[in-house]
């Protein structure tokens, strides 16, 4: 490597891409797959265990398309204070200052 050059790397694009499983992000279609199944458990409904997976599978792939990390900000969106709650209204007092004079 030389002294007074910079250093460069390969990076293929299979690295950067995001994982996924029938386009939807693996982990949500981890959830697709386990809520179909236990429909299919709990309720004995093979229509309703993949009917459910079938739904869960293409709001993954609506959700993974808009944003691949939307689970992460869904899960640290809980560590943080909201901006903004209209239960807990509190009344503001807004003051216009008149600097012009009459007469």
């Amino acid at each position: 490597m030389a002294e007074g050059g910079s250093r460069q790397n390969k990076v293929y694009k299979a690295m950067n891409r995001p994982l996924t499983v029938l386009g939807a992000e693996r982990r949500l279609f981890f959830v697709a797959l386990i809520s179909g199944g236990s429909v299919f458990s709990l309720l004995h409904s093979l229509l309703g265990g993949i009917g459910l997976f079938i739904v869960g599978v293409i709001i993954a792939r609506i959700a993974t398309k808009h944003d691949i990390e939307i689970l992460r900000i869904l899960f640290n969106s809980t560590k943080f204070r909201r901006r903004y709650d209209p239960m807990k209204w509190e009344p503001v007092e807004i003051r216009i200052p008149r600097d012009h004079a009459e007469g």
